[in-house]
């Protein structure tokens, strides 16, 4: 069986989310059931090349990217993409032929005559094409700043900035004031003044990077060996760091600061990060047995207790420095290292992991996230969209420096679809959303709200249909992903009319607006379908207007009946009005006895207690929706 279209749909945005946060391996497996059944077809391919690609696997990657370049209309950086696949699997002279039909797009790319003199140079292809944007942030110092962490819009960060009364301390290495911890508060696009974190975790010593926990409520911080007034020193008197815990109070203030066990006063502990689900601290020491400079250790943790600390080995450890990890919440872990291939001095890199979690390949992240100089203090949202770095690269504002930085993002057609008359959201609208030759790629509703989203690509046209059984068609409109430079969306809203029905409007249950042989009482079950129509006129469509006309089977006189089915219209329009209904918008309410029979039930037919029930009726007609 084939999932719905909106059940592919939410298969995609998995996928997505798994792409982003640098889960391959699970996304392809997403991707590849996409294909299978038939949903976004060009798209799932050009994602599974991609992933391939950055599992450093060309024979999967070439297969795909064969099919991708054949897309109309695709972006001619594939051409360069299945260039360096080709390359990877030794086959040189084809990929020969697609390098030129990339330089044949007028592309203007240096890199092009290195790669086709150097038969062994394999392109990371992550780096080929830019993946991130970075950009300033505004609450940099003269000074050293670094280490940003965003939790429910409030930046936290590390900086040595000279703020307060009587703190003049400076630290003899850099000449520069101790660091403290500082947040600001974000609204938007607006963010606060700085302020130190409050509470007990500043000190007249060095507090830097910190991990809280998924609540907020719990904070790993890192700080020189300083606990409860004494500082401690190894046999050589050097003061290392050391990993603390806080807990934030009801007054948003942190306390019950405690140094964790596995801390050493001979060795450094410090730049923790805390997995989403709280059992796992990641860190870096350099520690004896470890295999450089500093190591990247994890440990368990569970509630106050820790196990004990796991060097994460040779894929991630050299025999320089591996420093500041950071675990994303899909699990993937980033880190900065001057013993791996890069750009410069410390480098940021990403590990990409296998369906079991373990590390298949590390990633070089590349410019503008790193530079010839000391890039890290990585981190990214749970969306895999935005995030900070710090570094201190060529013009910065201070010493280390916080940057910003944007994902590319995904190109979405999103809208909302809204009622005509009472400009209410309509959920579970139908969207149908198609390619530029016609063929159908999308088919999901609308939320809550009456909001859809969905991933396109840049540079096409698509059609987009919206629908509702309880509304009108509409006819379907343009959405332009042309000229999308600068832009994350194109926005197409549609506003439905509402059908002229009461029972559909109001979801009537028609076997129940229906009385019993001879009488004019509102039965207990119809009682459930008329509030649903007093709820219609008093909340839903407040200004509608209707006419009532109330009915009966073939049995007895046209007389009698035509007074019966006066006091059935009667009865009717009484309970409405007993709910709340303004008279006024009840313009008639008339009995019309046997006279508009739905059935052959007539005077002498040999018909059913069932039949004739169809024909002891109420029935509703708009006149007016406003």
């Amino acid at each position: 069986m084939i999932p719905s279209a909106s059940a592919q749909f939410g298969k995609q945005k998995k996928a997505d989310a798994l792409y982003n946060s640098f889960s391959f391996v699970k996304a392809i497996n997403v991707y590849k059931e996409m294909v299978d059944n038939n949903y976004n077809v060009d798209y799932a391919k050009r994602r599974l090349a991609d992933s391939y690609s950055m599992l450093r696997d060309p024979q999967n990657a070439s297969a795909y990217y064969a099919e991708v370049v054949k897309q109309p209309k695709v972006d001619s950086e594939y051409y360069l993409k299945y260039a360096l696949a080709l390359r990877g699997l030794k086959k040189y002279e084809e990929s020969e032929i697609w390098l030129n039909k990339y330089k044949e797009t007028g592309v203007v790319d240096t890199r092009i005559q290195k790669i086709m003199e150097d038969k062994n140079f394999i392109t990371n292809i992550f780096n080929i094409k830019q993946q991130f944007f970075s950009k300033t942030v505004p609450f940099n110092s003269e000074l050293s700043d670094f280490g940003a962490v965003e939790k429910n819009n409030v930046i936290t960060f590390a900086s040595s900035r000279d703020k307060g009364v009587g703190i003049k301390r400076t630290y003899s290495w850099n000449q520069q004031p101790f660091l403290d911890l500082f947040t600001l508060k974000k609204d938007g696009e607006t963010l606060s003044e700085a302020k130190k974190v409050e509470g007990d975790i500043n000190t007249k010593f060095h507090e830097g990077q910190i991990s809280l926990s998924k609540d907020g409520k719990t904070m790993y911080f890192t700080r020189n060996n300083y606990t409860d007034g004494k500082k401690g020193k190894d046999g050589e008197g050097i003061n290392n760091l050391k990993l603390y815990k806080a807990t934030l109070n009801e007054d948003d203030k942190w306390e019950k600061v405690v140094e964790l066990p596995f801390n050493n006063n001979n060795y450094s502990v410090g730049h923790p990060s805390l997995t989403s689900d709280g059992k796992t601290l990641y860190f870096a020491s350099d520690m004896p047995g470890g295999k450089g400079k500093s190591d990247i250790y994890k440990v368990s943790v569970n509630g106050d207790s820790y196990g004990t600390p796991e060097n994460l080995g040779d894929k991630i450890n050299t025999e320089g420095q591996e420093v500041f990890p950071f675990v994303h919440s899909d699990g993937n872990l980033f880190f900065s290292s001057d013993g791996l291939q890069g750009l410069g001095q410390l480098d940021i890199f990403a590990t990409v992991l296998d369906d079991d979690g373990n590390i298949q390949e590390i990633i070089n992240l590349g410019s503008p996230v790193n530079s010839p100089m000391d890039d890290f203090s990585f981190f990214l949202n749970d969306t895999g969209e935005t995030g900070f770095i710090s570094s201190n690269r060529e013009g910065g504002v201070g010493d280390d420096d916080i940057y910003g930085f944007d994902r590319v993002p995904l190109f979405a057609i999103k809208g909302v679809v809204t009622d005509a008359i009472n400009k209410q959201p309509i959920k579970d609208a139908k969207i149908i959303i198609k390619d530029a030759n016609g063929n159908q790629i999308a088919d999901l509703l609308t939320d809550d709200k009456g909001k859809y989203n969905y991933s396109a690509d840049r540079e096409t046209t698509y059609t987009v249909e919206a629908s509702h059984p309880k509304y009108l068609p509409e006819p379907s409109k343009i959405a332009d992903t042309r000229n999308s430079k600068g832009k994350s969306f194109v926005q197409v809203d549609f506003e439905l009319d509402p059908v002229q029905d009461v029972d559909v409007l109001a979801d009537i249950n028609i076997e129940n607006i229906y009385f019993d042989f001879d009488k004019h009482t509102i039965r207990k079950d119809a009682e459930v379908e008329l509030e649903k129509i007093s709820d219609l006129l008093l909340k839903t469509y407040p200004g509608m207007e209707i006419e009532i006309g109330s009915h009966t089977d073939s049995r007895g006189s046209f007389k009698y009946n035509e007074a019966l089915g006066m006091r059935r219209a009667n009865s009717t329009y009484n309970y409405l009005v007993s709910r709340g209904v303004d008279p006024k918008r009840i313009k008639k309410h008339e009995g019309f006895g046997e006279y508009n029979l739905v059935n052959d039930c007539k005077d002498g037919a040999d018909c059913s207690e069932e039949a004739h029930q169809l024909n002891r009726r109420s029935v509703f007609t708009i006149l007016k929706m406003k």
